[in-house]
């Protein structure tokens, strides 16, 4: 089994729809092994993303994922990093397959409702940025 973090963004938490993301994970046969809702400083979203922290959108990601509450969850599966990643879709909400989170419920390559791990170095860093063991 691996584990891979998971966010439910600002934009999906103020459009109401926790709720139907969490049903998805669990159809897709996920186990969410840890979950809390949390409003990030925005000093706590700087240190997350301090990997973009050259890149041109780096200030305004952070100001975005401090400005409202977010759902923080480790999920477990098979493959559970490639799995969410192709259950979130592209990046890009307009590039994203249909029936993909993004696709269905994103608005912008940053405000795109859902993040998830990329790798498993990235997944292990990031849970325990978020979860402290």
């Amino acid at each position: 089994m691996e584990r891979t973090l998971a966010i439910i963004k600002p934009d999906a938490t103020k459009k109401r729809i926790i709720g139907k993301i969490i049903a998805r994970i669990e159809q897709e046969g996920f186990t969410i092994v840890r979950m809390k809702l949390v409003h990030l400083t925005k000093d706590e979203a700087k240190g997350f993303y301090i990997v973009h922290k050259d890149k041109g959108f780096y200030d305004s990601l952070c100001e975005f994922m401090s400005s409202g509450p977010v759902v923080l969850m480790v999920l477990e599966a098979e493959n559970a990093i490639k799995l969410w990643r192709e259950v979130m879709g592209a990046t890009d909400p307009a590039q994203a397959k249909p029936g993909t989170l993004r696709h269905t419920h994103g608005f912008s390559i940053e405000r795109n409702t859902v993040h998830g791990s990329d790798a498993r170095d990235t997944a292990e860093w990031e849970i325990s940025y978020f979860f402290k063991k």
